[in-house]
């Protein structure tokens, strides 16, 4: 069951990452057995802004793609299995080229990337995939270019900001420390918090399952931190709405309603204790508060 919600949850953050940069497709096809989240990428122009945030995933998005996201280790079959459906796909497009009189460029074949929590040298080495260290950090293998497809061995990846997106796909210490990093970005970066969002569901979800697997609990485990920190900003968020509502009522008590000008008050209200803004509120005329308060802005 942990294994779709998994899967899930891989599909919906790549989505979420992915949808900025051009038309993402998910599978939305998952059973309680899937061991992997599927996306297809077709990309578009994108901002230096929204490349710079990616780094390397971005990279991995620059053509149209599928990324299969596995939450445990492949074997041969598992390559077997992506490189079919690939091979499918271009016998497919080279048909449609013909049909049109057109000759199909090997440069705009789609290709397919394999993410992994890790990958054997024995597997790599069967497939003949190599690192291409000039491009591409370590962590990247990628089989004979006719094949259009690459394993992305996340524990092998380095840990930089450049990874960042990708590490946090992968298991035990790679995955916790990937979480930790999103943790210490600025609160202000929204695929911090939408990231954030994603990683408390999952957890909730795997937290009711029952009788739950050393690798069900590793994963609360590296989840943990992150689902603690949305929690005390949640209360706190809720602390902050509860004053400003307490706020806003003592100026409606006195003032009759809550303008634009005693909207700027409440703000600066709100930095004050309970203690301190309850009587201010009660006791200074409107004119009082105007110049007190706006004066701070």
């Amino acid at each position: 069951m942990t294994q779709r919600f998994y899967s899930q949850f891989v599909e919906h953050y790549l989505e979420q990452l992915l949808s900025p940069l051009g038309t993402v497709a998910v599978s939305g096809l998952l059973t309680d057995e899937e061991r992997r989240g599927i996306v297809l990428f077709l990309p578009q122009e994108v901002t230096q802004t929204e490349e710079h945030s990616l780094r390397l995933l971005t990279k991995v998005a620059q053509g149209d793609c599928s990324i299969e996201v596995y939450c445990e280790p492949i074997d041969e079959t598992d390559v077997r299995n992506c490189l079919r459906k690939l091979l499918s796909v271009f016998s497919t497009l080279n048909s449609q080229a013909q049909a049109e009189g057109k000759t199909l460029d090997e440069n705009d074949l789609p290709r397919s990337w394999i993410v992994v929590p890790s990958a054997s040298d024995e597997l790599l080495n069967n497939f003949g995939a190599r690192l291409e260290l000039e491009n591409w950090p370590t962590g990247i293998y990628f089989l004979p270019e006719i094949f259009r497809l690459a394993i992305v061995a996340v524990d092998k990846l380095p840990i930089t900001e450049e990874t960042l997106w990708l590490r946090i796909l992968g298991r035990g210490e790679t995955q916790r420390t990937a979480v930790n990093e999103l943790l210490g970005l600025p609160e202000s970066n929204q695929l911090r918090q939408n990231t954030l969002k994603l990683i408390t569901d999952l957890r909730i979800i795997v937290v009711q399952q029952e009788n739950l697997t050393e690798d069900e609990q590793e994963l609360i485990m590296n989840l943990s931190q992150a689902y603690q920190q949305w929690e005390d900003t949640t209360k706190q968020q809720a602390r902050l709405e509860g004053q400003r509502q307490v706020v806003e009522n003592l100026l409606r008590f006195r003032f009759g309603s809550v303008d634009e000008e005693l909207s700027r008050v409440v703000d600066n209200l709100l930095q004050l204790t309970p203690e301190e803004f309850t009587p201010l509120s009660l006791e200074l005329s409107r004119e009082d508060l105007l110049a007190r308060f706006n004066s701070h802005q």
